[in-house]
C-alpha cells in the first residue's frame, strides 16, 4: 500500500518508540530514512531472550526498521542536512541530540515529532529515565498487581510502542495540514503523559469525582474472574456487566449463586474468601479450549493466555492470516488495519548500515497546497466525524479526532447509552448515567446525540448524518452495524465519499468473528504472559489495549482520508483490536520464531537491567522504583549509598553478576529503601545519573509536578459534574494552547443542535420525535 508514498521522513530515532511510529508510516508507503550513529542504533544487536546473533541485526529491530532506508551520519552533516531541509517530517528523541525549536525554525515546513520521557518543558525535561521509571512516574505501576503483593509493572516496554502509536497519528494530523498551509509543527510527546492515559484508566478522574477520599487501599485490584488456571494452561474473562457475570455463574455450574447480590460486584466477591475456591474447582476441570468455547457461546468476553511459542495455532488468528513471515526468518503481526482491501501485507528487509549512501534520489522542498490557508487552525479543522463507536477504544480515536478540531457527533441511544457511562462513581446520583468516570474522559469535546435506530425515524436521520459526515466510525461486533442495514456496500451508497471505519474486537472475518472482546480481553490473550511474577498467575496490563486501538485507528482513518483526497471517493477501513494488540506485544512470537526461546513474565525484573525493582519506602503506599542498566549507573549508584561491603563485591561489577545476584540485591534493597523517602531519594539518585522514581499513586496523578508545568490536566465544566481535571493529549504542539474546550456531553445534550442543523428538524418533530422515544435524555426506564 503506498497511500502516503509522496512523503518523505527522517528518522533520528533509536530503540523502539521513534521506530514504531515511523514504521507505521512505511508500512503504508512513505519514503523513511534512518539516520544512525557510527556503529548503528545499539537495537539492532539486543534481543530479549540474550540470542547470539552472530553479527546479524536482531529480529525485533528488523520487525521495526523493515522497509526503511539506512544512512550512517548526524545532523550536522552535509548530505543529512540536505535531506532534513526537503523532508516533509522528523522523528527524534533525546539520544539524537537534536533541538527540535531549532529545527523548526530552520525549515518551517517541517513537522518535527519530539518523543521523549517527560516532554521538552518543564521540571522532568531531560530527567534520567527509561520505560521502566517512567511507568512508575505516570502511576502505571501502583495501578496494577495483588493488594498483598508489591505492585507489578506491565511487560513487553509497552510504553515505548504506546509513545509511538501515540506519535504516528498526531505527525500525519500535522502533516496533512502543512500539506495544505506550508507550515510545519513542532510535536513534544511526552511518554509520562502517553501512560497517564493509557497506564490507569483515568483513576485520576475517578477520585475527583468521588470527592478526593482518603487513600487508605491500595489503588491496585485484582479483578474476579480475570485470568484463572485451567486443566492445561490458562484463560482469561473479562465481566464488565451483570449479565456476563450471572452467564459465567451458569458456566462454572453454580446457578445456585444468581441471587447472592454479593458477588454480584467485583469489590463483593473480592470479600468473599471461598470465591477463588468455587472457580477453581470447576477450571482445574476442562481445558483451555473447551472453557474458551463454552464462554463463548454463553457471550462472555474470554480469550486464551498465549505467549510466543502457541500463538501461531490459535485458530481465528490463524484463519485471518495475522501473522506473515518476515525476510529475516521469523513470523511477525502484519499492521492492524486493512484500507480498502488492500492486497496482503508483505513484509520487507529492515537496511543494513549505511546501504543508503549515494542512493537517495533529491526532491524539492515542500510547499503548500493551498496557499493562505490558516496554519493556526488545529490540524483537522473542518472535518467531519460521525461517532457511532461505544466504550473505550473506538471513542478514544474519535476523541482525537476531535482534540485535534474535527466536529466529532457522538451517537448513543437511550436503550443503549455508551457503556462508558456505566463506569466508577455513578450510584446514589439522581443522574447516575453522567457520572461514569471514563466516558466523562474520553469524550470531550464532541457533540452528543441519541437516536434509536431500530425506529425508522432513528434510522432515517442516522442515514441523514451519514450523508453529513466525512468519517462514520464504529466499534461494535460486526452484526450490529449488519443487522441496522448499514454494511460497507449500504453506507457506500448512502455516502460514496466517506471514510467507513469499523473497529471490531476480531475483525471482520474468521471463525471469531462475532464473539465479543474488550481491552481485557486482548491484554489477556496478546499481553499478560509477559506481566507479573514468575510464580503468580499472569496479570494484564490494565488499561493500554483501548487507546492503543483507537490510536491505531487514527491513524488509518487519517491514511484513508489522505487516498480519499487522492481518488476523490470513499475509503472502507477495517481495524482489529487484537491485532492492535499484537502490534505492540511482537517480541514474544518474533523471538521465539526466530531464536526458540519463550519469553516469560519476570514481576519487576527485566533482561536489560539489574537490579531493577520496586520497593517499600516510608509511608503508606510509597513505593521507589530503581533500574539499573550500565556498569557506570551502577557505580554511581554505590557511591551514593556510600559504598557498603556488600555493595562493592566484585561480582556485581558486571550486568550478568547483578542479574544472578537479583534475589541477594532485592533483599538488600528492600531493607534500604524502607525508611526512604522516595521522592527525595529518587531525584538525588537522577541528578547522579541513575534512573529512579517514586512510584504515582494513579488516582494523585494530576498532582505530579511534570503534569501540572505541562498543562496536561485541562479543566473543563460539566453540567451535572462541575469541573473536573481531564488529561488532554500526550503533547504539546507549537500552535495549540489548550486541547479541551467542552466537557464531555450529558446523554442527549446536542440533540436538537445538531438535528435542527443538520437534518433539518423542526421544533415540532423533535418534540415528536421525543415523544415517541427515538430520542431522548435519560436512559429508558430510568
Amino acid at each position: 500500500m503506498d497511500v502516503l508514498a509522496h512523503l518523505r521522513v527522517i528518522d533520528f530515532t533509536t530503540d523502539i518508540a521513534g521506530p514504531y511510529a515511523t514504521k507505521l508510516f512505511v508500512d503504508v508507503g512513505a519514503e523513511v530514512i534512518k539516520i544512525e550513529p557510527d556503529g548503528g542504533d545499539p537495537s539492532r544487536r539486543v534481543t530479549a531472550v540474550g540470542a547470539e546473533l552472530g553479527g546479524a541485526d536482531a529480529a525485533l529491530f528488523q520487525y521495526l526498521n523493515g522497509g526503511k532506508r539506512s544512512l550512517c551520519g548526524a545532523l550536522d552533516d552535509a548530505d543529512v542536512e540536505s535531506l532534513v531541509a526537503t523532508a516533509d517530517l522528523v522523528c527524534i528523541d533525546e539520544a539524537a541530540h537534536i533541538d527540535g525549536a531549532k529545527l523548526r525554525a530552520r525549515h518551517p515546513h517541517l513537522v518535527v515529532l519530539s518523543i521523549t520521557p517527560f516532554g521538552l518543558e518543564g521540571p522532568y525535561a531531560g530527567r534520567v529515565a527509561n520505560e521502566f521509571t517512567v511507568q512508575a512516574e505516570s502511576g502505571s505501576i501502583l495501578y496494577r498487581g495483588r493488594p498483598t503483593k508489591p505492585p507489578v509493572y506491565a511487560g513487553g516496554r509497552v510504553t515505548d510502542y504506546l509513545a509511538g502509536v501515540y506519535g504516528a497519528p498526531a505527525a500525519l494530523a500535522a502533516l496533512l495540514r502543512a500539506r495544505r498551509t506550508g507550515v510545519g509543527e513542532l510535536i513534544d510527546l511526552s511518554m509520562n503523559e502517553v501512560m497517564a492515559i493509557a497506564g490507569s484508566t483515568f483513576a485520576d478522574l475517578s477520585a475527583h469525582l468521588a470527592g478526593r477520599p482518603p487513600r487508605t487501599t491500595p489503588a491496585r485490584s485484582l479483578e474476579t474472574p480475570s485470568i484463572e488456571q485451567a486443566k492445561d494452561g490458562f484463560v482469561g474473562f473479562n465481566t464488565n456487566t451483570a449479565q456476563m457475570f450471572q452467564s459465567f455463574l451458569l458456566m462454572i455450574e453454580r446457578p445456585d449463586l444468581l441471587d447472592d447480590a454479593d458477588l454480584a460486584t467485583f469489590g463483593g466477591r473480592a470479600r468473599r474468601p471461598e470465591w477463588p475456591g468455587i472457580m477453581a474447582a470447576w477450571m482445574r476441570e476442562h481445558t483451555v479450549d473447551e472453557i474458551v468455547e463454552l464462554a463463548s457461546s454463553l457471550r462472555i468476553p474470554v480469550a486464551p493466555v498465549l505467549d510466543g511459542s502457541n500463538i501461531l495455532q490459535n485458530e481465528h488468528l490463524a484463519a485471518r492470516g495475522v501473522f506473515v513471515e518476515h525476510p529475516g526468518g521469523f513470523m511477525q503481526p502484519r499492521p492492524p488495519y486493512v484500507i480498502d482491501h488492500a492486497a496482503p501485507f508483505v513484509p520487507q528487509s529492515a537496511p543494513a548500515l549505511d546501504e543508503a549512501r549515494g542512493s537517495l534520489a533529491a526532491r524539492p522542498t515542500p510547499v503548500a497546497a493551498q496557499p493562505g490557508a490558516d496554519p493556526s487552525l488545529r490540524p483537522l479543522h473542518g472535518l467531519r466525524v460521525l461517532d457511532m463507536t461505544s466504550w473505550w477504544a473506538g471513542p478514544s480515536s474519535t476523541h482525537f479526532l476531535a482534540l485535534m478540531g474535527a466536529e466529532v457527533i457522538h451517537v448513543e441511544s437511550t436503550t443503549h447509552p455508551d457503556g462508558m457511562r456505566m463506569t466508577g462513581y455513578m450510584f446514589g446520583h439522581e443522574k447516575w448515567w453522567e457520572w461514569g468516570h471514563m466516558f466523562a474522559a474520553a469524550n470531550t469535546d464532541k457533540l452528543g446525540v441519541t437516536l434509536d435506530i431500530s425506529k425508522p425515524e432513528g434510522r432515517a436521520l442516522c442515514v441523514e448524518l451519514m450523508q453529513w459526515a466525512d468519517v462514520v466510525a464504529e466499534n461494535f461486533a460486526p452484526r450490529v452495524m449488519e443487522n441496522w442495514g448499514f454494511d460497507e456496500a449500504a453506507v457506500r451508497s448512502i455516502n460514496p465519499n466517506v471514510v467507513y471505519a469499523r473497529m471490531p474486537a476480531f475483525g471482520l472475518s474468521g471463525p471469531w468473528r462475532e464473539r465479543v472482546g474488550f481491552a481485557q480481553t486482548m491484554e489477556q490473550m496478546a499481553m499478560a504472559s509477559i506481566t507479573g511474577y514468575a510464580e503468580d498467575p499472569p496479570l494484564i496490563p490494565r488499561g493500554p489495549c483501548d487507546p492503543n486501538a483507537g490510536m491505531h485507528g487514527a491513524f488509518a482513518m487519517l491514511v484513508a482520508l489522505a487516498k480519499r483526497e487522492q481518488t476523490n471517493t470513499g475509503v472502507f477501513v477495517e481495524s482489529t483490536m487484537i491485532e492492535a494488540a499484537l502490534n505492540v506485544c511482537p517480541q514474544p512470537v518474533i523471538e521465539y520464531t526466530a531464536y526458540g526461546r519463550t519469553m516469560t513474565r519476570m514481576g519487576n525484573r527485566s533482561p536489560f537491567a539489574a537490579p531493577q525493582g520496586v520497593y517499600a519506602a516510608e509511608g503508606f503506599e510509597e513505593w521507589f522504583a530503581l533500574s539499573i542498566e550500565t556498569d557506570e549507573q551502577w557505580r554511581a549508584f554505590v557511591a551514593y549509598l556510600g559504598a557498603p561491603a556488600w555493595a562493592t563485591d566484585p561480582e556485581l561489577a558486571t550486568p550478568v553478576g547483578r542479574a544472578d545476584a537479583q534475589d541477594h540485591l532485592d533483599a538488600l534493597l528492600g531493607a534500604w529503601a524502607a525508611s526512604l523517602d522516595a521522592r527525595a531519594t529518587a531525584d538525588e539518585l537522577v541528578a547522579l545519573g541513575v534512573p529512579a522514581a517514586r512510584c504515582t499513586d494513579p488516582r494523585i496523578v494530576s498532582e505530579h509536578p511534570q503534569m501540572q508545568a505541562r498543562g496536561f490536566y485541562e479543566t473543563v465544566v460539566h453540567p451535572e459534574l462541575g469541573a473536573y481535571p481531564s488529561g488532554g493529549l500526550p503533547y504539546r504542539f507549537a500552535s495549540v494552547d489548550v486541547w479541551q474546550h467542552r466537557a464531555t456531553p450529558t446523554l442527549g445534550q446536542h440533540n436538537s443542535e445538531v438535528l435542527m442543523r443538520i437534518c433539518g428538524v423542526t421544533a415540532d418533530q423533535l418534540a415528536a420525535l421525543e415523544a415517541s422515544g427515538t430520542i431522548g435524555t435519560r436512559p429508558r426506564g430510568s
